[in-house]
């Protein structure tokens, strides 16, 4: 039985804590602004900013702003947002030597000299990105995660689930309100450790949830991504745009049976190369100018293109034969364990490796201050839409666009004088209320999954037709007809959450790839 707990009050909601709910909660905090912070997370940390291997742009010798920005536009194939490309060069460096480099004591790796180490990644004309080995992301997470543990400005709620996003539109008890311009108030939340809905009132809301890996078969992405922040968003009524452009990583560790996880793409900016099992090399004959290092997409494409004419079920990267050993052991100590894991020693053997969803360019539309089209909800980092990314993202500039909108965000919220402001009034919002106490079946919610994560690999992938996608609308659409009446005849758990966010999300992803008739990017018809 669900407990309905007293109602939460607090000046700003964050939904998640990767490096952009992080740092938005401690500039908002620092202000003196009371913060609360929630993740469905038993430990804080999990998040995608964890898994973040490659590193965070900096800046390279010889490097220039229109370098950078000619880059970014590559990437994404002429797509991007120019507005948003400018934010990104012109503050993001220095927000990374001011914050996480000077203020939260971020330790990237440095030279000898003590310079820091700069390194090249693939679609970047030059090195230009600093990092912590291959655990960048897990390095700013846990020192961002410590600050935000100890800030007595912040309350960080582990274990809680956002359900809905609350809009006086949608759940106020005045009808009246349906007049008012579109707002958000807070959030439903379920504590799971407590077993109780919480109903959170907030003066502004920001969702940082994360990507959708997890609503396709094969990702890198952690158990937590499954769209909910786009699903929660879109039911709030927020413009979503964007969202065909799914980025599969070309290079994700793979043995049938065993989990997927991410080889990074520094590693062949050191010098690995992608072949078949007897050591030829095959990128030349897709990309002669950049080979390895081409644009993600065109890696990804190259490979499943492989795949199909070999008829193989992966592909290889060869470390060991372009990378010193010594090097490989210094530089790359995580994928050195991870693969040991599985009985590959990547300073000896090839390592297999698949296309996996990655990173998803679209999102929730943010303006250049993270605002989305609801007011006092705002939107930062993977679950929204800069414009940052056009068609394609550009290696190593999600960290820092998580950075850099966060900082923006936190500034804007600061300058609206909140804290003299009112709470939404509890009394016009009603608490969470179930009309049925049936337990979900969890055999249900797992078929429900891999049928969506199917539909998504097989349908919505890195090739796409036109017959594949209306298959995958229609299928979607009836799922969800049934995912929702189960939904409403169940007790809410995270998992039947996740399987409501993950459906409706994928909905969105396959609606827009069909909606766009044109190749561009990551999204690729093959009709």
């Amino acid at each position: 039985m669900i407990n309905v707990s007293e109602c939460l009050q607090t000046d700003v909601l964050i939904i998640g804590c990767g490096i952009a709910g992080s740092i938005a909660a401690l500039q908002l905090a620092d202000e003196h602004i009371p913060v609360t912070v929630i993740t469905r997370e038993y430990e804080p940390e999990e998040s995608n900013t964890f898994y973040a291997q490659g590193g965070i742009i900096f800046r390279g010798q010889e490097d220039t702003s229109a370098l950078l920005r000619k880059d970014i536009l590559n990437a994404g194939a002429g797509y991007c947002n120019p507005a948003a490309v400018d934010v990104l060069i012109e503050s993001g460096p220095g927000l990374v030597k001011e914050l996480l480099i000077e203020k939260y004591g971020v330790g990237f790796d440095r030279e000898k000299s003590k310079e820091l180490s700069i390194v090249r990644e693939g679609g970047h004309s030059i090195p230009r990105i600093i990092h912590s080995a291959d655990v960048t992301g897990k390095l700013i997470e846990q020192t961002l995660i410590n600050r935000l543990k100890t800030h007595p400005g912040i309350t960080l709620l582990t274990s809680h689930t956002a359900i809905d996003l609350l809009t006086p539109a949608h759940h106020s008890t005045n009808r009246l309100s349906i007049y008012e311009p579109h707002s958000c108030v807070g959030a439903y939340i379920l504590d799971r450790s407590q077993n109780r809905v919480i109903r959170c009132l907030s003066k502004m809301v920001i969702m940082a949830s994360g990507g959708l890996g997890q609503i396709y078969l094969r990702t890198t992405n952690p158990a937590g991504a499954r769209g909910d922040g786009i699903a929660m968003a879109y039911r709030a009524g927020a413009r979503v745009i964007n969202n065909e452009f799914i980025q599969f990583h070309p290079t994700a560790f793979f043995r049938r049976n065993t989990p997927l996880f991410l080889i990074t793409e520094s590693i062949r900016g050191a010098g690995a190369k992608l072949v078949h099992a007897n050591g030829e090399p095959f990128m030349q004959r897709y990309d002669e100018q950049w080979k390895d290092l081409a644009p993600r997409d065109v890696v990804a494409r190259s490979i499943h293109e492989e795949m199909l004419l070999k008829d193989v079920p992966n592909v290889y990267l060869d470390i060991a034969g372009y990378i010193p050993e010594s090097k490989i052991r210094s530089e790359f100590p995580g994928i050195c364990l991870n693969c040991l894991k599985y009985g590959i020693d990547i300073t000896k053997e090839l390592v297999p490796v698949v296309p996996a969803a990655h990173y998803n360019c679209g999102g929730i539309w943010v303006d250049i201050n993270g605002q989305t089209t609801v007011n006092h909800l705002y939107a930062i980092g993977e679950v929204s839409c800069t414009g940052v990314h056009g068609a394609n993202r550009l290696a190593s500039t999600s960290l820092l666009e998580g950075l850099v909108w966060a900082y923006r965000t936190a500034r804007h919220i600061s300058s609206r004088s909140i804290t003299s402001q009112p709470h939404p009034s509890p009394s016009e919002i009603p608490p969470w209320h179930e009309d049925s106490l049936e337990i979900p079946d969890p055999a249900l919610i797992s078929q429900d999954l891999s049928y969506i994560k199917n539909i998504m690999w097989n349908y919505v992938g890195l090739a796409r037709t036109t017959n594949r996608l209306e298959r995958a609308l229609r299928e979607l659409r009836n799922l969800e007809t049934e995912i929702e009446i189960f939904y409403r005849m169940s007790m809410v758990t995270d998992s039947l959450i996740g399987l409501r966010n993950g459906v409706r999300t994928s909905i969105i992803v396959a609606l827009a790839a069909w909606e766009n008739k044109n190749s561009i990017g990551c999204h690729f018809r093959q009709d």
